[in-house]
């Protein structure tokens, strides 16, 4: 009897149903130690019927009867195993957990690339908005939303108490990201005010393409014959949209305006996505050390003085004598700053391929936007050029997502 009474020091018995019944040592009344002095409560073992009996009673709160039960009815000190007040009852399974966890989840499994599409969707606006605002300079447009977006981000820092400065190695790094980021900013701006909305926005577009160069250049990762073949399809692209007259003649039809200021709106897009691509390429090497605001408002504030800067010397400050123009201006830095976070969460909740699938919709929208706002029909030559632009994209994302997933 003595052996029958006698247990291991830590025990637990597995009720069906999945319910786990688990015991622990404590001091009660009696003289009979033996060893480790550790017994079953009560005078036998617990059979399964009583196990379940008290698992449901755990269940339904009555944890201080299992209490009371421990009590031994001998007088004296006597360690037994009682079921513990804190893990006693176990009613679910790890694997019920797990698919509870799982299917909280799966709730909005398309919620990261929804995110990509309303950024992409504030994007094409910002875009048309600045087309649609006439007589104000694309610097000073670009100063207005750097000014708004500096307001919006200052309570973000404090709240998330990220500081102003960022750290001392990364500072140059962040200098850097805000200066390439807002000359691609205005670049930008300018090429969509010089030429047909949706010509600046394919051209602009391209930057994931030259991103994967700049990459292989200057952070040393690895350039295949794919990126040689995306970057040659970009460039083809880019020329049929330009359409430059050695190669088209003299008699060009499509372009907005004279064909000098088509030129110059496709230069400045053209480097506005080489200034992009090297914004990526610069957030590559800070990497995640910083928080994402912080780049933002270096971003922010290097772009307000360069604008205030360049504007005071060009002579080109103007007010908009149209108070719907100001209402235009104060839109596009609220719409750059959601745009942006946005595209955060979605890379956040989503792969870096399906978020860049998921802006090749910025092109549609904009031919889109330039025919039914603008009223202008696209040529057959900028149709060619930004689908030459779009698989390129889409194929170095493609390209991407597809290694990631044969790694993880």
């Amino acid at each position: 009897m003595a052996d029958r009474d006698r247990c291991p020091p830590e025990s637990a018995l597995v009720a069906p149903d999945h319910v786990t019944v688990a015991f622990h040592k404590v001091a009660s009344h009696g003289e009979n130690r033996g060893g480790d002095g550790g017994r079953w409560c009560g005078d036998c073992e617990p059979t399964k019927e009583a196990t379940r009996s008290r698992a449901w009673r755990d269940l339904d709160g009555d944890a201080e009867e299992d209490a009371a039960a421990c009590k031994s009815p001998e007088d004296g000190e006597r360690e037994t195993l009682c079921p513990s007040p804190a893990a006693r009852v176990t009613t679910k399974p790890a694997s019920a957990d797990r698919s509870a966890s799982q299917g909280k989840q799966k709730r909005f499994p398309g919620l990261g690339l929804f995110y990509a599409f309303l950024s992409t969707v504030f994007f094409s606006i910002i875009s048309l908005l600045v087309k649609t605002i006439q007589g104000v300079h694309a610097i000073e447009i670009s100063g207005i939303r750097c000014f708004f977006q500096m307001l919006f981000i200052v309570p973000l820092l404090i709240y998330h108490k990220t500081g102003f400065l960022g750290p001392r190695d990364k500072r140059p790094y962040l200098m850097l990201r805000g200066f390439l980021g807002s000359n691609a900013m205005i670049l930008l701006f300018y090429a969509v005010q010089q030429m047909p909305l949706a010509d600046a926005t394919v051209i602009m577009f391209s930057n994931p393409v030259f991103t994967s160069l700049l990459a292989w250049v200057f952070l040393k990762e690895k350039c295949t014959m794919w990126d040689c073949a995306f970057t040659v399809f970009t460039l083809t692209g880019v020329i049929l949209i330009a359409r430059p007259p050695f190669l088209f003649g003299q008699r060009i039809q499509g372009i907005e305006g004279n064909y000098t200021n088509h030129i110059k709106g496709t230069i400045a897009a053209f480097a506005g996505a080489i200034g992009a691509a090297c914004t990526m390429v610069v957030l590559r090497k800070i990497g995640k050390s910083v928080h994402y605001y912080l780049s933002v408002w270096y971003y922010a504030v290097i772009g307000f003085v360069e604008c205030v800067i360049t504007v005071s010397i060009l002579g080109e400050w103007k007010i908009p004598s149209c108070g719907q123009d100001r209402w235009m201006l104060m839109l596009i830095a609220v719409l750059g700053i959601a745009g942006q976070s946005f595209l955060t969460k979605a890379l956040q909740l989503e792969k870096a391929g399906p978020v860049a699938l998921t802006r090749t919709v910025d092109v549609v929208l904009a031919f889109f936007f330039q025919f039914v706002f603008l009223g202008r029909a696209p040529s057959w030559w900028s149709l060619g050029g930004a689908l030459c632009i779009v698989l390129s994209t889409s194929g170095v994302a493609l390209r991407k997502w597809y290694i990631n997933s044969r790694k993880s």
